[in-house]
């Protein structure tokens, strides 16, 4: 089908859904790489003024990827909820932003609809939102997921805290984890990337960290975030996993590229579920994301990379993970190039993945050849706050000095909890305050600081 829009005697010509969506997409250097942006920002505005009117049905016929070449596509359509849909099939594309937007629409409205919502329509929607929509619309939305403890409830601001060491050193590693949790960090999960995927390597490290967090009866869990099937080898092996790990993106021929299908997650859930490790939920998934990541791989279809982004959701959503985060700036410039790039990404996202019904944080990052700075990750910081982000990174310093790129830091996770008035967890904050860690206004004490380290020095 052929879009169109006339203005001043100029007519801009859209071949397909498929080009209108990438033409209307927000400026980036990705989808300028991948040569499928809009030439300019009058051809840009006429694409959005086009995609506003098209009914969300469209989406339902005029598939981006062909569903018999594409299995996220079939997952797509397949398990595309008609029933929740009905209340908004008269709809355009417009018509879902203004409803979204409604004061008379609230958080449980949303996700009721959310079943009936493919990616490609919320993808759309995104790309007809101001920054201030996407952080008015996503505030409305609560995902919540479980496993040790209750994340993504209203108020509540949790945090990775990500220990990474160059050598996977276990002292370097401990030390992490110390700093991590006196300052009220690791809600959402202690999570280690490790230098070495080889199981032996992967299970010792999920020894020690299991020995820790039981002996302190630590309400969180723990991840080592190594390819999958690494982690169904060692829970074949009876180690103490918690949560599977995998980088999942949008297209069958990506996720081909990360060494995965859908069949193969399929089995990675059931494993991991049957090992019944979490005491307050099943939730036992965790995957990130990432913009650029199916053009990267040369797998993106002639898509922009927000809509494969949008799409990588759609199977997340498939295994009810416990987390899901965007690591937004980590590509690199040539997908997101400089601050206000990432900021729109992030927001994007984290509003795409909430509509979608999923436990959304993000990595607010960026590379050292970006033209981005710690300015810009505070200013991102703060918005993804104020939207109600579920957790974000807590790195030491927000210097990762094993991946090599700049994050957030446990720091940053006060401030925000401190400016917002927001908490971590209420089973981890309970243990803070029972440990000493926290006062009941929320500050951070160090008194306990000694029994800590010295069981870490004995790890």
């Amino acid at each position: 089908m052929i879009y169109k829009y006339t203005v001043k005697n100029n007519t801009y010509n859209f071949e397909s859904l498929r080009e209108l969506m990438a033409k209307a997409s927000p400026h980036r250097s990705g989808d300028v790489l991948a040569g499928v942006a809009a030439k300019t920002y009058e051809e840009r505005i006429a694409a959005q003024i086009v995609l506003a009117d098209v009914p969300l049905k469209q989406f339902l016929i005029e598939h981006l990827i062909d569903y018999e070449k594409d299995e996220v596509t079939r997952l797509i359509i397949d398990t595309h909820h008609k029933e929740r849909f009905e209340k908004v099939s008269s709809f355009t594309v417009g018509d879902l932003r203004d409803w979204l937007l409604s004061e008379e629409i609230a958080g449980t409205d949303i996700a009721d609809l959310s079943p009936g919502l493919t990616p490609e329509m919320v993808a759309a929607v995104s790309k007809l939102m101001r920054n201030q929509e996407l952080i008015a619309v996503a505030k409305k939305c609560e995902v919540v997921s479980r496993f040790r403890n209750t994340l993504g409830l209203k108020g509540c601001f949790s945090t990775r805290l990500q220990p990474n060491h160059p050598t996977d050193d276990i002292k370097g590693i401990a030390a992490s984890i110390l700093d991590g949790l006196m300052y009220g960090s690791g809600d959402a999960v202690i999570g280690i990337n490790p230098a070495s995927d080889s199981p032996s390597r992967v299970r010792q490290l999920l020894e020690v960290l299991d020995m820790f967090i039981q002996k302190y009866e630590i309400p969180t869990q723990t991840c080592v975030l190594c390819h999958v099937t690494t982690t169904m080898e060692i829970i074949e092996a009876k180690a103490p996993v918690d949560l599977n790990f995998q980088s999942i993106a949008g297209t069958e021929a990506a996720n081909k590229s990360f060494g995965i299908d859908l069949k193969l997650l399929d089995e990675a859930l059931e494993a991991t579920r049957s090992l019944k490790r979490g005491t307050v939920g099943d939730n036992v998934m965790y995957f990130e994301t990432g913009q650029g990541s199916c053009f990267s791989a040369g797998a993106h279809h002639d898509l922009d990379q927000q809509t494969c982004e949008v799409r990588a959701y759609a199977v997340a959503r498939r295994y009810s993970p416990l987390l899901v985060n965007t690591v937004v700036g980590f590509i690199g410039p040539e997908y997101l190039y400089d601050g206000k790039q990432i900021i729109r990404a992030a927001l994007e996202d984290h509003f795409c993945g909430k509509l979608m019904g999923l436990p959304m944080g993000v990595d607010i990052c960026y590379t050292n050849h970006a033209e981005a700075d710690q300015d810009d990750m505070d200013n991102l910081l703060t918005l993804l706050g104020v939207a109600g982000c579920n957790y974000i990174m807590g790195v030491p310093g927000a210097d990762d000095i094993m991946l090599n790129y700049q994050s957030t830091s446990f720091h940053d996770a006060l401030y925000v909890r401190q400016v917002l008035g927001l908490k971590p967890a209420p089973e981890f904050e309970k243990w803070l305050l029972n440990f000493g860690i926290m006062d009941e206004q929320g500050k951070i004490s160090n008194a306990q600081s000694a029994h800590l380290l010295e069981s870490l020095n004995h790890l």
